[in-house]
């Protein structure tokens, strides 16, 4: 007969912490008295009648029956994760049964607070935050806020800037508001660490130094807190590379970058990121070059190289010519070309590396440009420049770690629309340049 006198418990639910002191869903204990008077530890010495059920077992099974269904119930959305949510009818049902009143604050609110919400958190796990951070005078007022609250669902992970000590309502408002996002950050394949303006058109491209710099600003609007370019561009120059995040595989090369200030270039990926605003320079930076070391090593970044016989941070060194001078469709090819190059000790002559080291840049570049001799410039030497000359996509860097079968030594690009002719013959090579001086890609600026 199966024993009904056993607490129900919450084995596969965390139960929200101030609801179980508030609504009294206490587990049973040993020591629990019947209506009988019986203890549980006495009643388990009494001789049970098989097959015969007194009222009193009745009463006390049936209700032991309603707390486990309540219990089930409270567990499910109690442990239900908010970034996707349960819906709202399941949290109308929460609603309904806990009931009563909760802590809760009636404003107006005091300084603003980072609350970070993880991938993954559920419900109790965000109210909990709330609470820890004095966002919300309990998690309760937080958590039954959400229950109402459709949005709610449509929450990201990140960090959120919210006034401490308002009501649950205000908190969930708040949280469901894109103004309350920060540190939330998006480098495009190709960016620099540093702003560049384009010669044609005079338009400043902002680099990363820059948007994270934007990225980082909290408070109020008429006076907020931010990180500044020159706080990021002075600690990414630290030579405690180990502080910056730098991982092992890159920090033997980057301790002899010829610029400090362009030691970090490459390092921080392509992609979606998020950042603690509230953090030094130093660490926000750690943050991103970390995760981005973490996202170029599930490519097998780390033992690809050998392939085709580079070491990791030389192959992100080549992602970002790939990436900088061609296409997505054309990335393996361009691998291709400059693999077959340095096994013959051609100089790579890109001018992606030229313009690398200047201010104003365009796609074509000047003879005066291409003499200049820089740790770039692969006009000016052969072999690979000093660094990574941006950031690489994912796709640039597998493009690299499996390059295309060919003899290529040569490509240009010969319209505006990308079209780019690939030949390992030179006298090829120059009639395919004359045809993009007559689309007039190569016209400069300058």
């Amino acid at each position: 007969m199966t024993d009904h006198r056993q607490p129900t418990g919450y084995p596969d639910y965390e139960t929200p912490p101030d609801y179980r002191s508030e609504y009294g869903y206490e587990p049973e204990y040993d020591d629990y008295r019947y209506d009988d008077g019986y203890s549980d530890v006495e009643r388990r010495a009494l001789p049970t009648e098989v097959g015969v059920v007194t009222r009193a077992e009745a009463r006390r099974m049936q209700a032991a029956a309603r707390r486990k269904r309540r219990a089930r119930v409270i567990g499910v959305l109690a442990g239900a994760v908010l970034l996707g949510g349960v819906g709202a009818a399941g949290f109308a049902a929460y609603d309904k049964l806990v009931g009563g009143d909760v802590a809760d604050y009636a404003g107006p609110g005091g300084p603003e607070v980072v609350v970070q919400v993880h991938a993954g958190d559920t419900a109790n796990q965000i109210a909990s935050a709330m609470a820890d951070k004095d966002v919300v005078k309990s998690s309760a007022a937080f958590y039954r806020a959400a229950l109402r609250n459709d949005a709610i669902s449509s929450v990201q992970p990140g960090f959120y800037s919210i006034a401490t000590q308002i009501s649950g309502t205000d908190a969930v408002s708040a949280l469901v508001s894109p103004t309350s996002r920060v540190g939330a950050l998006v480098i495009s394949e190709g960016r620099q660490l540093h702003d560049t303006r384009d010669v044609q058109t005079g338009a400043v491209k902002k680099g990363i130094y820059t948007l994270v710099a934007e990225a980082s600003c909290v408070g109020p609007d008429e006076a907020p807190t931010c990180l500044s370019y020159s706080d990021l561009e002075q600690a990414g120059a630290s030579t405690d590379l180990e502080a910056l995040g730098v991982p092992a595989w890159a920090r033997a090369r980057v301790e002899h970058v010829p610029d400090r200030a362009r030691q970090l270039e490459g390092l921080i990926a392509a992609g979606s990121w998020d950042f603690d605003p509230t953090e030094s320079a130093t660490e926000v930076l750690r943050q991103l070059v970390g995760a981005s070391a973490a996202r170029y090593e599930s490519t097998g970044l780390e033992t690809a190289g050998a392939n085709v016989g580079l070491d990791p941070y030389q192959m992100l060194i080549v992602a970002s010519l790939v990436e900088r001078e061609a296409l997505p469709s054309d990335f393996a090819k361009v691998g291709r070309v400059v693999l077959n190059r340095l096994a013959v000790d051609q100089p790579l002559q890109f001018d992606s590396t030229v313009n690398y080291a200047l201010d104003e840049t365009e796609v074509a570049t000047t003879d005066e440009d291409r003499a200049r001799v820089t740790p770039w410039n692969t006009y000016a030497m052969p072999g690979l420049p000093a660094t990574p000359i941006a950031s690489p996509s994912i796709d640039a860097l597998r493009a690299v770690e499996n390059p295309a079968p060919g003899d290529y030594l040569y490509f240009v690009t010969i319209d505006k629309k990308g079209t780019t002719l690939f030949t390992r013959s030179y006298d090829e090579h120059l009639a395919n340049i004359q045809l993009a001086q007559r689309s007039g890609i190569l016209d400069s600026g300058r």
